[in-house]
């Protein structure tokens, strides 16, 4: 769906490019993560494959054709939510939906439904300006979805939402993977890419430095060793074991059959511990 090489991009007067030889691949129906802190290059890659960047260096084949040889075709086959909503205050849910959906020729949802998958039907005719933040994103994802898009551009979809609502709009992307809609998120939320992503690019400085599923990242560079803990007269307590010839461990067999367990669990790396690892930076 989209395939990437060699990708650079500098902004005017910038000290060092915003994005740096970038070669990533994602296939149809995957729903690949960008991850990485504020500045790093994960809204740039998007700005450029939606077409709002120009004057980059390398290759961008999108939906089987160069990028720089769409031209308007491409924003009916591509959807984009960008993570500062934009809408015309002053008309209501309802307009601003129906205003976009003006905008394209084929088939499309009806703005009811779009706004009823992120729980906005009641507010359909209520002026955006009245709108919370956490409503105007809902709306501006809701929009991304009116024309029924092959492929989702998603910026911060789950940012300044409460936790319901996050789950809602995380249930969203999933069902559109199942219906075959291709998605390119970014994000430096890692419980949302580990919930959500097929594959994963951690991106530092405009650089990848890693690109594979979060399984196997977070099985890479995790401990192999479980946890066990148990109840004591002390409270409780706990101990570490290796995976590897588990079965046969004495000590841990002991264990299971001597002590109350209350938990046992692999101590395999969190997302965001593999990207500290891989990358040397925090997700600040």
């Amino acid at each position: 769906m989209i395939s990437v090489e060699s990708l650079s991009y500098a902004y005017r007067g910038a000290s060092r490019p915003a994005v740096r030889d970038l070669s990533f691949t994602i296939a149809p129906g995957e729903v690949f993560g960008f991850l990485g802190p504020s500045g790093a290059g994960k809204s740039t890659t998007q700005n450029i494959l939606t077409g709002l960047l120009k004057g980059w260096r390398g290759t961008a084949t999108v939906l089987d054709r160069p990028l720089e040889e769409w031209g308007v075709a491409y924003y009916r086959r591509i959807g984009v939510a960008f993570e500062v909503p934009n809408h015309f205050l002053k008309l209501t849910a309802r307009e601003n939906l129906e205003l976009f959906r003006s905008l394209h020729d084929g088939e499309a949802e009806r703005v009811e439904d779009v706004l009823a998958l992120v729980d906005l039907e009641d507010a359909v005719d209520t002026r955006v300006a009245e709108f919370s933040k956490g409503m105007r994103h809902r709306l501006t994802f809701a929009r991304s979805l009116l024309h029924r898009p092959q492929l989702w551009f998603l910026d911060e979809p789950t940012a300044g939402l409460d936790p319901v609502n996050a789950r809602r709009i995380m249930t969203i992307i999933e069902d559109r993977r199942r219906q075959g809609v291709t998605t390119f998120l970014t994000t430096h939320n890692m419980t949302v890419a580990d919930a959500l992503c097929d594959r994963v690019g951690f991106i530092v400085d405009g650089a990848l430095a890693a690109v594979e599923a979060p399984a196997v990242l977070r099985q890479r560079y995790g401990r192999r060793e479980v946890r066990v803990t148990w109840a004591s007269d002390r409270g409780p307590e706990s101990a570490a074991f290796p995976l590897d010839g588990l079965a046969g461990n004495a000590a841990f067999l002991d264990l299971l059959s001597a002590r109350t367990i209350t938990s046992i669990h692999s101590q395999e790396a969190s997302l965001e511990d593999v990207f500290i690892q891989v990358t040397g930076r925090a997700l600040t």
